[in-house]
């Protein structure tokens, strides 16, 4: 192939923990015991109980005063599989909707940046954008269900990233990261394109990075 094969990848619930780092936030904010917001929730958090404007004003400050987005708990097996993948040729390309507050976009962009290189997340660019279609992957992952409805009526191959808020969506779907891998593998492969990755446990993977 005379370019390289392209992965589209989301971060919010898909490499990061964003309902776990929410939910500390607003249990915090609220005064209320963190056990009490559910972990199945909605798309839109009817479980929480939370209005439109009290997600848009809590989701404000868990960017800007909690700051969030640097130490939310990275998903496990992320980092492991996006390095065989990068290491095999795949050209990473995170794509994240995080410009959301307004007049924290400095906070946002450099907490993302900061986060990625201390869970040690490999990738080639980043694009903060909503409009997803227009990137210009070759498969995206991803969680959110009007991210994914999008991509595919734009004709784009989507691996839904399993969460509760998106089990109503039907096509490819993963629950792991181990599930992922082989499946960016197998488009890559019906795609003409030929990778050989290194099996988990031998690869240098993101401890390169301590060395």
């Amino acid at each position: 192939m005379d370019r390289p094969y392209v992965l589209g990848v989301d971060l919010d619930g898909v490499c990061g923990d964003y309902t776990g780092a929410f939910r500390t936030i607003v249990a915090t904010e609220l005064g209320i015991d963190e056990e009490s917001l559910p972990l199945q929730r909605s798309w839109d958090f009817t479980e929480w109980g939370l209005s439109a404007d009290e997600f848009e004003r809590l989701h404000d400050l868990a960017v800007t005063e909690h700051r969030m987005l640097d130490w939310m708990p990275v998903i496990a097996g992320a980092a492991e599989s996006l390095w065989r993948l990068s290491d095999a040729g795949v050209w990473i390309r995170i794509i994240t909707h995080r410009l959301y507050v307004n007049w924290g976009h400095a906070t946002a962009i450099a907490d993302t940046v900061a986060w990625l290189d201390r869970v040690q997340i490999p990738y080639r660019d980043i694009c903060f954008m909503g409009d997803k279609p227009e990137v210009g992957a070759d498969l995206y992952i991803d969680d959110g269900p009007h991210n994914v409805v999008a991509l595919r009526e734009t004709g784009n191959r989507v691996i839904v990233f399993d969460a509760p808020y998106n089990r109503d969506l039907p096509g490819t779907r993963a629950r792991t990261w181990a599930e992922c891998e082989h499946l960016v593998l197998q488009d890559a492969a019906e795609r003409g394109y030929d990778f050989q990755v290194s099996l988990p446990g031998l690869e240098r993977g993101a401890q390169r990075l301590d060395d």
